[in-house]
């Protein structure tokens, strides 16, 4: 859609996600958006949302593309309680800017090592510039590559010979490092970023200004020297099922309810992941709950559907009823 006509037709790009302390009016009141630390809750945590959401919200809990969490439905005048809910819980940062950067999507696989990446990547945020509001990193080195279809700017990875890289969007290799390395290597190619975002062009993300150093643009590696490794290959993504970890179960259109996280809990500490799935951490047996999928050939796992009316207010039709009767008939 050209600027245009998503002008004419009253169609408005936020460029900006919500959050717990800044959230998002939608066709069915706030959405209030919780990122995990490290990617995970404990079953406190979990069990605190579930009744947070069904006190202050509709009890409708979407799972985002970056592992987050978002309570649904929530009154304007129902957020300070809800906020004070969730502060209770160790969820809200302690200012809004904080918030808005830590855009931190961690693999669902991770082991204490990993976690430790990630702490160094969250740790590294307060001394780097400003950043577009969408900008964020993830820390795919577990081993197995399964992030590379998961939007972000900078990726923390393995290479090849399993040492530490961080690598920009868009760009095939990267810089090698270690963890005591690691901030400094992030800030520089975030400063980098910086520095060329606004010369010739303005991109938002991470890929343009890669494409555009590759196509003989901006050299982004003056600090850094020339990226020279590349990650190891990438996975396909996982499918519901048992891990190493646990059990992962997935939800249609990325979407469940109080009752079901609340059951969830019940069973283990929880993991969020990218693909409308939670791994549900020291499962040897598949969970039995209403709402989950389970099955690896469910056919709502072929097709996505964006929130549709009337929960979102530029949504012109209902969108999911038309995706559930579509499903069977993808291939």
């Amino acid at each position: 859609m050209s600027p245009a006509a998503a002008a004419a037709s009253g169609f408005a790009v936020r460029g900006w996600c919500p959050g717990a302390l800044r959230p998002m009016m939608s066709g069915d009141g706030l959405v209030v958006r919780v990122k995990p630390r490290m990617g995970r809750f404990t079953q406190d945590q979990a069990a605190g949302i579930a009744r947070a959401a069904a006190a202050h919200g509709s009890g409708i809990i979407d799972l985002t593309s970056r592992a987050n969490l978002q309570i649904r439905g929530v009154r304007a005048d129902a957020h300070p309680a809800l906020i004070a809910d969730l502060n209770a819980l160790g969820l809200v940062d302690a200012t809004e800017e904080v918030e808005a950067r830590r855009n931190i999507v961690v693999t669902p696989f991770a082991d204490a090592a990993v976690l430790r990446v990630a702490q160094a990547v969250e740790d590294s945020l307060p001394g780097l510039p400003p950043l577009p509001g969408k900008f964020g990193f993830a820390v795919d080195c577990a081993g197995q590559r399964v992030l590379s279809q998961v939007s972000a700017d900078i990726r923390v990875e393995r290479s090849e010979s399993g040492r530490l890289l961080v690598r920009a969007d868009g760009m095939e290799k990267g810089w090698l490092t270690d963890e005591a390395m690691l901030p400094d290597v992030i800030a520089k190619v975030v400063k980098s970023f910086v520095a060329l975002r606004g010369q010739d062009r303005d991109p938002g993300r991470m890929a343009q200004l890669s494409r555009a150093f590759l196509s003989g643009g901006n050299s982004m590696t003056a600090d850094l020297g020339a990226p020279g490794d590349a990650p190891v290959a990438a996975t396909q993504t996982p499918d519901p099922g048992l891990c190493r970890q646990g059990a992962l179960v997935g939800f249609a259109f990325g979407q469940t309810d109080a009752a079901t996280l609340a059951g969830l809990a019940t069973l283990g500490p929880i993991r969020l992941t990218p693909w409308r799935m939670v791994l549900v951490e020291g499962l040897i047996e598949m969970p039995v709950l209403p709402g989950l999928i389970t099955d690896p050939s469910d056919p709502l796992r072929r097709v996505v559907a964006c929130t549709g009316a009337p929960g979102c207010p530029q949504g012109l039709a209902s969108t999911r009823p038309l995706a559930l009767a579509l499903a069977a008939t993808v291939p």
